[in-house]
Order: C-alpha cells, then sequence, then structure tokens
C-alpha cells in the first residue's frame, strides 16, 4: 500500500467519523424536539378541555349517583371481561373458525391441493335484496396472515366484502385457518392462491380478470404473486401492507428498528423451536399492542367502561377476532423474517427472484400516516427502488395509484366502518377508472361533496399525476438504509450461531404438550383467561351482572364527576403516551448508534438498487421518440391531443374515465369496425410517451398528422365533447387551447360551435381509425424498449408477459347491467371485444384518461407490431409479448412484459433538444416502418397524398375527406 493510498484511507476514515457524531447529534435534537412537541400538544388538549368546561364541584347527590353508576358500570365491565375470555376459549374449541358476518360458501379447501395449505376460497353469498352484476369483474379479498384470527376483511358489515358485494361484484374471500400444514412454505400458499384466483377467473369468464385486494401481509404476498403469474390479477389493490422494509423518517417508525435491537432475527428461530416447528403468531400481536401502550392497556379499556352500555358488543366482535392468534410453521415465519422484515429482499432490487417490475395489471396501493407498522414510505419506497425516475416508469408501461389517509391507524384502514364508507367504497367504485388510466405514477383523491342531507355523505373521486420526486421528497433521506444492510450482516452471523449451537439440541427437547403449555403461558392468553368462568373466584359474577342490568340506572350527562373521570383518563393515556415517546426515542438512538458506529469502522456503503442508471439507452429512445413525432393520422392526433389536454388539466376525473369506458364498451358491441383494445391502448401508450418527452414538439407537430383543414375542425369538435370541464379560456388549459387552434391554423376557440359540429355525442374519430395503428414509431419504439434491460431480475420471457394480457381481461362485458343471477349475454365472448370487460376495455378511452405531463412517457416499452398493409397485427408470442391480448384499455389493463424487462433510469426526460446528442446512437427506424426522410429528419414535414392507399411497410397516410 503506498503512503497516498494510506493516508487517503485514513481521512475518509476520520471523514465518516465526523459524519456519524453529527448525525448522532441531529437525531438527539430531533427527538428533543419531538418529545417537547408531544408534552405541548397533550397539555395543550388537556387545558383547552379544561378551558371549554371546567369541571365544576359535585354536591352529595353528584356524588352518590355516580358512585351508583360506577358500581354498575364496573359490574358489566367485568362481565364483560369473562364473556370475551369464555368467547376465546368457544373459538378454541370449535376450531378457529372464520369469523365473517357475511353468509359464504366453501369453494376449494387448499388441504386438498398437492401440497397442503391451511388457505382455503369462499364465496361470499349477496344478503337479502343485494343484487350481483355478472358483468363486473369478480372481486377477491386475501386475508392476512400477521398473527391475528382470520377474517379482518368482513368481520363487520361495513368492511371492504362489505362494500364489494354493495357495488354488486361477485365477491370471494382467501381465508385461512388456526395452523398452517405440515411442512407449508409460502410458496405452497402462493401455489394454492394462484389456484384459487385461476378458479375465480373460469367461473367468471366474460367478466374479465378479477380484482384482487391484498391486506397488510396479504398485500406484499399478493405482490410476490402478481410478479411471479403476471397473468392472473386485472387490479391489484395493497392496503397497509409493508413493501420497503427499510424505509422510515428520523423520529417516527419505531418499529423498523426492532430487528436490529433484537440482533437480528434469532429470536424466531428460538419462538419456532419452543413452539415445537411452530412460531406462535401471540408475539406479533403483543408486539403491535406494544406499540401504543396507551392504547392497549387502558384506551380501549376505558372506552368500554365509560360507554358500557353500548360499546360491549362491538368490543366483544374485536376481541374475538383479536385474541385468536394464528401459528406459523418455522419454515414460513423464517423466510418472512430473514428475507423482507430484515432482508428487505421483495422489491427484486437486492437480489430477489421476485421482481416486481413484472407485474402487468395497475397496482393500487393504500397507506396511511397514522400506521405505525407501515407508513407511506414501507408502502411506497419501493416504487423509487424500481424505477428511478418518471422515464423509467412510464417507459415500462406500469400505472401506479396510491391513496392516503391522514390519520387512520394500521387496525383502522381494515376495520374502520368510516374508513370503508369513505376510502374503500369509492376505492372499489373506480375500478373502471383505474383501469382506464395510462401508464404513470397517480394519486387518488376523495373530495369531499356537501350534500343537501345531512345524513349522508358524498364523495367525488379524482386523479392528480405525481412524479418520483413526490413519493423521495416523503421521507427525510435514505443514507440510513446502510445500517439496516449491517443488520442483515449481523442476523445472519447471529443465526447462523443459533443454528449450530442451540437448534440442534432445543428443537427435539421441546414436544407438542409442552410447546402449547409455553403459549398458553404467553401474558397476552392469561389476561384474558383469568376471567373466563373456568376461574371459580368469579362464580358470581355473572349473576350479579345480570342484576346490575336489571337495575341500571346511568347517571346524568351533566353529572360534573364524569368530566373529572374523563380528565382522570386523559392524564393516565398522556402519561402512558409520554413513557412510549421516551422509549422510542430511546431505541432509535441505541439502534443508530450501535449500528452508525459499525458502519463507519466497516465503511459500510448502502446496497446498489438493480436499477441501474442507462442513460444512454434513454438518449437513445429520446431519439426514437423524436423521430415518431411527425407519424400517424387521425387518431393519434386525436389522442395525443387528449393527453395534452390532459397534461395541462392536472387531473383525470373518475366520472370522465367512466364515461369514456362506457362510449367505447356500447361502440364496440354494435359496431365492428371498432378498434380493438390492444391497438388503442398501444396508440395511446406511445402517443402518452411522446407528450412526455415533448410536450411541445407534440403539439407543434400536430398539422403533419392532421393535414386536412376539415380533419382538424371534426379532431377538434370530438375532442371538445369529452370532457366539458376543459373548455375553459383561462390558465393552462385556456393557453392550450389557444396554441391548438393556432397550430392548426383553425379560427380560435368557440366551443359552443364545436360541440354543434358533430351530431354523435362521442368521440368518432377514435373509433374511426380502427386499422389505423402507430405503425412506424410503434415499432420503432417497440424495439428500443425491447432491448436488454439493465436489471437482470426485469429480464422475464416474453411469452410469460405476454400470455397474462391476452384474454384475461378481454372477456370482459359491454354496458354492465344489473340482474341478480343471469348471465350477460355472449356478446363479451367476442374476442375482438375483450375490451367489453369490467373496465378493462376502457383502453379505448383512456385516451382521455391521459394524465398530465408525468404521465406521457408511458409507451416506451411496448411489445413489437408489425404492419401489414393496412391492417394491425400482434408479434407471435413466441417471439415477443404480444399486447393486443391483453383486453385493457389503451392503457388500462396491463402494460406488456417487454416493457418491464427494461425500465429506463435516466432522470426527468431531457429537453427535446438535449436529449439527442449529435454523438448519441440514434436508432434507425425499419425501412418497412416509414420512408428514410421523415425517420431521419422529424422536423421535416412528410409529405401525404390524400386517398392514396398505403404500400406494404409504409406509414398509413391520413386520409383527406
Amino acid at each position: 500500500m503506498s503512503q497516498e493510498t494510506f493516508f487517503a484511507q485514513q481521512e475518509d476514515c476520520f471523514s465518516s467519523f465526523h459524519n456519524y457524531l453529527q448525525h448522532i447529534g441531529e437525531l438527539q435534537k430531533l427527538q428533543a424536539r419531538n418529545l417537547q412537541d408531544g408534552i405541548r400538544r397533550r397539555q395543550e388538549k388537556s387545558l383547552q378541555a379544561l378551558a371549554e368546561s371546567a369541571p365544576q364541584v359535585p354536591n352529595a347527590t353528584d356524588w352518590l349517583d355516580y358512585l351508583s353508576d360506577f358500581n354498575q358500570r364496573t359490574l358489566l365491565f367485568w362481565d364483560t371481561l369473562r364473556q370475551r375470555a369464555d368467547n376465546t376459549l368457544n373459538h378454541r374449541q370449535a376450531g378457529y373458525p372464520v369469523l365473517l358476518k357475511f353468509d359464504h360458501e366453501l369453494l376449494l379447501d387448499g388441504r386438498s391441493l398437492p401440497s397442503p395449505v391451511n388457505y382455503s376460497l369462499l364465496r361470499i353469498l349477496p344478503g337479502v335484496g343485494q343484487m350481483t352484476d355478472v358483468a363486473l369483474p369478480p372481486v377477491i379479498v386475501i386475508d392476512p396472515r400477521g398473527g391475528h384470527g382470520a377474517g379482518i376483511g368482513g368481520f363487520k358489515e361495513e368492511s371492504e366484502i362489505g362494500e364489494s358485494l354493495r357495488a354488486g361484484h361477485p365477491t370471494y374471500f382467501i381465508a385461512f385457518s388456526h395452523t398452517s400444514e405440515p411442512g407449508q412454505t409460502l410458496g405452497d400458499v402462493a401455489a394454492a392462491q394462484a389456484r384459487f384466483i385461476e378458479l375465480v377467473s373460469e367461473r367468471h369468464a366474460h367478466a374479465g380478470k378479477p380484482v384482487l385486494i391484498g391486506n397488510c401481509q396479504a398485500g406484499w404476498a399478493l405482490m410476490g404473486l402478481a410478479a411471479l403469474r403476471p397473468e392472473l390479477p386485472g387490479l391489484v389493490v395493497v392496503v397497509g401492507a409493508p413493501l420497503s422494509y427499510w424505509a422510515g423518517t428520523n423520529g417516527r417508525n419505531p418499529m423498523r428498528y426492532a430487528g436490529g435491537l433484537l440482533g437480528g432475527a434469532w429470536m424466531t428461530r428460538l419462538g419456532s423451536d419452543l413452539g415445537n416447528g411452530r412460531f406462535d403468531g401471540t408475539w406479533l400481536v403483543s408486539n403491535f399492542e406494544n406499540l401504543d401502550p396507551a392504547h392497549a392497556l387502558w384506551g380501549k379499556y376505558y372506552e368500554l367502561f365509560s360507554s358500557i352500555d353500548s360499546e360491549a358488543p362491538r368490543f366483544l366482535d374485536f376481541e374475538r377476532w383479536w385474541g385468536s392468534p394464528n401459528l406459523f410453521n418455522s419454515e414460513e415465519i423464517e423466510v418472512i423474517v430473514d428475507d423482507l422484515f430484515i432482508g428487505n429482499r421483495l422489491t427484486g432490487a437486492r437480489g430477489s427472484l421476485t421482481d416486481l417490475r413484472k407485474i402487468e395489471a395497475p397496482v393500487v396501493v393504500f397507506c396511511s400516516y397514522g400506521d405505525n407498522i407501515t407508513p407511506p414510505q414501507q408502502a411506497l419506497n419501493w416504487i423509487v427502488d424500481l424505477y428511478p425516475n418518471d422515464l423509467a416508469l412510464h417507459s415500462a408501461g406500469r400505472t401506479i395509484i396510491y391513496l392516503k389517509h391522514a390519520s387512520i391507524g394500521h387496525l383502522g384502514i381494515f376495520v374502520s366502518g368510516k374508513v370503508a364508507r369513505r376510502e374503500h367504497r369509492q376505492l372499489i367504485g373506480a375500478i373502471d377508472a383505474i383501469k382506464a388510466l395510462p401508464p404513470g405514477l397517480f394519486e387518488l383523491i376523495i373530495d369531499d361533496v356537501p350534500h343537501a342531507d345531512d345524513r349522508t355523505q358524498a364523495y367525488k373521486v379524482h386523479f392528480e399525476p405525481r412524479r418520483i420526486a413526490d413519493i423521495v421528497a416523503d421521507d427525510d433521506g435514505r443514507d440510513d438504509e446502510r445500517e439496516f444492510a449491517l443488520v442483515e450482516r449481523v442476523s445472519a452471523i447471529s443465526s447462523t450461531y443459533y443454528d449450530w449451537t442451540v437448534r440442534p439440541w432445543l428443537s427435539r427437547a421441546v414436544d407438542e404438550p409442552g410447546a402449547e403449555l409455553l403459549r398458553q403461558s404467553h401474558p397476552f392468553h392469561q389476561q384474558r383467561l383469568a376471567w373466563s368462568s373456568l376461574n371459580p373466584a368469579l362464580w358470581w359474577l355473572s349473576g350479579t351482572a345480570e342484576l346490575a342490568r336489571r337495575q341500571r340506572r346511568p347517571v346524568r350527562a351533566d353529572n360534573p364527576l364524569l368530566a373529572w373521570q374523563e380528565l382522570v383518563s386523559g392524564c393516565v393515556e398522556n402519561a402512558l403516551d409520554t413513557w412510549r415517546d421516551f422509549r422510542d426515542a430511546g431505541q432509535e438512538l441505541a439502534f443508530h448508534m450501535f449500528y452508525g458506529g459499525l458502519s463507519t469502522l466497516a465503511s459500510g456503503r448502502q446496497a446498489k438498487s438493480s436499477a441501474e442508471p442507462a442513460s444512454e439507452r434513454d438518449r437513445a429512445l429520446i431519439a426514437r421518440l423524436h423521430e415518431a413525432l411527425p407519424l400517424g393520422d387521425a387518431r393519434e392526433a386525436a389522442i395525443r391531443i387528449l393527453l395534452l389536454l390532459a397534461r395541462a388539466s392536472g387531473r383525470l376525473d373518475k366520472d370522465m374515465l367512466e364515461n369514456i369506458v362506457k362510449d367505447y364498451r356500447r361502440r364496440a358491441s354494435s359496431d365492428p369496425q371498432v378498434p380493438d383494445v390492444a391497438s388503442l391502448r398501444e396508440t395511446t401508450r406511445l402517443q402518452n410517451l411522446l407528450v412526455f418527452a415533448y410536450p411541445e414538439e407534440s403539439l407543434q407537430s400536430l398539422p403533419e398528422l392532421l393535414p386536412e383543414p376539415e380533419e382538424r375542425q371534426r379532431i377538434l369538435a370530438e375532442v371538445v365533447r369529452i370532457e366539458p370541464d376543459w373548455q375553459r379560456s383561462d390558465g393552462p388549459l385556456g393557453e392550450l387551447w389557444r396554441q391548438l387552434f393556432e397550430v392548426l391554423e383553425l379560427p380560435q376557440a368557440d366551443f359552443a360551435r364545436l360541440r354543434a359540429e358533430l351530431p354523435a355525442p362521442a368521440p368518432e374519430v377514435i373509433a374511426e381509425a380502427s386499422v389505423a395503428a402507430p405503425s412506424v414509431a410503434a415499432e420503432a419504439i417497440a424495439e428500443e424498449s425491447a432491448a436488454p434491460a439493465p436489471e437482470p431480475q426485469a429480464q422475464q420471457p416474453a411469452a410469460e408477459a405476454a400470455a397474462p394480457q391476452v384474454g384475461a381481461e378481454a372477456p370482459s362485458e359491454p354496458a354492465p347491467v344489473v340482474e341478480p343471477a343471469v348471465v350477460p349475454e355472449p356478446q363479451a365472448e367476442s374476442v375482438a371485444e375483450p375490451a367489453i370487460g369490467a373496465a378493462a376495455e376502457p383502453v379505448a378511452e383512456p385516451v382521455a384518461a391521459e394524465p398530465p405531463a408525468e404521465v406521457k412517457a408511458e409507451a416506451a416499452t411496448k411489445p413489437h407490431i408489425r404492419v401489414r398493409s393496412n391492417t394491425v397485427t400482434e408479434a407471435p408470442a413466441s417471439g415477443e409479448p404480444q399486447p393486443a391480448a391483453a383486453a385493457a384499455p389503451a392503457a388500462v389493463e396491463t402494460a406488456p412484459a417487454s416493457a418491464e424487462a427494461a425500465p429506463v433510469s435516466a432522470e426527468a426526460p431531457p429537453a427535446p433538444a438535449e436529449a439527442i446528442p449529435a454523438t448519441a446512437e440514434t436508432p434507425t427506424v425499419p425501412s418497412k416502418a416509414a420512408p428514410s426522410a421523415k425517420a431521419a429528419s422529424p422536423a421535416t414535414k412528410a409529405t401525404r397524398t390524400p386517398a392514396k392507399p398505403r404500400q406494404p411497410g409504409r406509414p398509413r397516410k391520413p386520409t383527406s375527406k
């Protein structure tokens, strides 16, 4: 080692140590501020309550009334705890049945499969007066096995299952039993769930691919399944599911530090060995309760005590589910902890065989800032891991939507009636609109709409385009993730040491009776069983409580002692919350001090994501896009104008998207000349990417797509009818309209006159060009996007990627008609009308659903399209992915597999002039695709001969009217 190298290393070491000390100092200041802010908020809340209604001095009568009520409430409270314990025992004796509030029937038991699992497929039966629309895609809710009991998605009327039934969807539930089957693995579970989904798809072959909803643990499992079997889902919805396990913000999210503070995953192995090869989910449930001791130790019991006359049924229902934790096989829990919570390998960015880039269906993520199990960073940062910039996401052709709640906690996301009525109801109601969205990142926004009836709250849904930078901005940096990489290394060492020294003898020393005794001795179970009727000391409680119910005399609401009671309860909760804050701050500081110090000594660096930069490919892609700007005809022009308007608007309304979908389905069911979904989808993807990368050039090149004045007038008239809210003369939309009329050399906007131009109420231009596809441009861009991707995990066989989209959603039916048990007409069977499916088809219309600027980069990775005279045919499945079979709207369904094999990783799309440096490699457009002059010089206007038939291999020319 040279002297210079030695001193350079020493300098790096001292610099790293200095940064470490600086980080610890800043963390201490942050925690001090957080602690002070928390104490101040709690004090202000208490003082405000005192100021608004200062407690009065009670008199003797107040004391007598209150004490009488207090004694009765105490007896009823104790009796409710007794009922909870007895319910738990009865639930155990019954074999831990699924707790659903809905009638259901068993369709397939996972124990009967070749690799038995403790999962089963249930069909939820509609309630009295409920009607099922067989034309709608089925909804499958997957129960999360996160330690608690089964049935979280439907143990209340107001739940995900309830909202699905309310909307008329055929509804199914994938439930689990208490104990895993011997030898059961996560792979077996995934195979079983895939079989369940296939069975549902077979039962609803004409309704499109199913909508899959995964809660918590079921969410990340569903994402993995959708990546391995991308042909299965039509829409993926993950609710409160952690996907990026190291993510979080300093001063919050303390649960992510637990693995490091415990020394890794060896504790999981110890728990499995003490359980005779099965891990007790009670540990997971109690860990969750420890995150909020104020609620677990005091809050929920005080709520029951203070409202004992009305709260008992709700309390007992919840505790029946919460108090029956399930068991995991050691193989399952060890993989979950090693590869996910500590290894963070789900996304495929760190070497996992599961690559979420292979998911083709639109993905919806529902998360909450009040969730201390899955904060928004853990729910969304996987997007940044896989798609480092907007161009990468758009060119991959993926559609991702997220919905954020401001305050609801982890369990509330699944069980809150208010969340079910607002978020889940609107989400299920927006399925068609979501599928009609083009590739890109969107946020689903639910607006509260004032309603004349105060008892009914109305909502309105719209989508706003977002950028990758918006997700990054929600985090306070990811430098601390290198410390979690060290946790993984420490965990591997400690787990290996445990496997060598302790497991060999401990696993043989524990038998099943001993394991069951240890499980039942857990404090979580003991605090419940102590109140059961088995306790001889409580022989008197049941009868006395019944007597108190008959003689119940509640205290008046204005009794001063009730205010004092509330004040005391608030003080207890505040004290527990303050203790929790100090505990969490100490744990966070200890974690960063220990692993930050190790990182300094080890010169640790954050593991690189598999999504490596590919600036050269990006530049080549941008160059090809530039060549495609002047290519196309009326259909391309109409779609491009809609995309430009969507970009200027900054939002896409759900109603607009649904109207487009309905119109396309209506046309497709009656007019064989309407373009198929695949063709429209490819056109939209390409135009969306052009508008994203070259918004100004996309506008200026419109005259080349519309050479005839009459055609320009007709196209604008059709566009005006699609979205009335876009007809503005001020703001960005007004400026864009002005530019459109100026570029197309038409009189300034007169929306009333334009609306009168055509008698038809729907965009005819889109349907008219049924055979006109973005031949040249599509093929050119497809070739570019088919190039090998920098990330190996993203590579996926073309056949596999194409197959999922072929016909999966195609079978959906036209305009759904609500008919209780009538099967829809066979019209949906038409291969050309896969778009008719439940929203899968919106593709045709997604044209109008184009998201603003950020959405424009989708089509870079579209499957190859071969041009033969006037007909567009899909590339054979054996060769490249086929976009056509996807039966989803232009951007609605799912992106072709080829797109995800090569996510681009450039920064924001380069400016047109800078994007194509003279030295950059500019792929030549195939000769059959376009004349050389046009390909080489997009700026040069190509001459078009009206009504001249196209020659094989040449781009279609617009026909003059």
